[in-house]
């Protein structure tokens, strides 16, 4: 059977391994960027804090992915629950790193100015530094999710959801007529779903991100 054809014949199956990789990627990153982003904010002001968060985020990316969700199966089982604390665990670092540099990066001008005008500092923070820092911030979430199209995909060796399913079936079965097939359509499946979300992600920007705040970083 041809790839095509494999494809035509398997398509319910790959649409809803899809649907899953999109939900499991998509609802981590959610996860991810709040922490993140919280993280950022708790911490961006202080210079050893601050290096400190970025350093504790990091040193999770030095875990192989595999062994990490082989870690949490003895401790929180198969299925969704490992998936989701090592999805949100690897996303946390992009998103951390470029809201700290982001939030650093606001001209204390511009905060001084809305000091000025009497603005409290939840105000300041909502009207002033965190939509001049989401462009950074938004690149910080464009490169998480890009990392956990991929990580994703290995969650099925713990039961995971997702288009990872369908690469260990072929990896399982290597030698089988299908192997190749059942590898190359997982793997182009999430190549396809990576590109589809960083799309969305350069409109989102265009929507988000003003004109002014645009020119300003060229």
């Amino acid at each position: 059977m041809g790839f095509g054809e494999y494809v035509v014949a398997r398509h319910q199956q790959l649409f809803a391994d899809a649907l899953q990789h999109v939900s499991a990627v998509f609802q981590c990153m959610v996860i991810a960027t709040v922490v993140g982003v919280a993280i950022a904010l708790a911490t961006y002001r202080s210079a050893w804090a601050g290096n400190l968060a970025i350093m504790s985020t990091a040193t999770v990316l030095t875990i192989p992915s595999l062994a990490l969700i082989g870690l949490l199966i003895p401790l929180v089982g198969l299925g969704v629950p490992p998936t989701v604390i090592a999805l949100v665990l690897y996303g946390l670092l992009p998103v951390v790193r470029n809201a700290v540099v982001g939030l650093r990066g606001v001209d204390p001008a511009l905060v001084d100015a809305a000091k000025g005008i009497g603005m409290s500092p939840a105000a300041r923070l909502a009207r002033v530094e965190l939509p001049l820092a989401w462009p950074p911030i938004l690149t910080g979430i464009r490169v998480s999710t890009q990392m956990l199209m991929g990580i994703a995909a290995i969650a099925a060796y713990a039961s995971g959801p997702g288009l990872g399913n369908e690469i260990f079936r072929g990896i399982a079965s290597l030698g089988s007529a299908n192997a190749l097939n059942q590898v190359l359509a997982g793997t182009l499946g999430i190549v396809v779903l990576a590109l589809l979300f960083d799309a969305a992600y350069v409109l989102l920007g265009r929507l988000t991100v003003s004109g002014g705040i645009r020119g300003r970083e060229h």
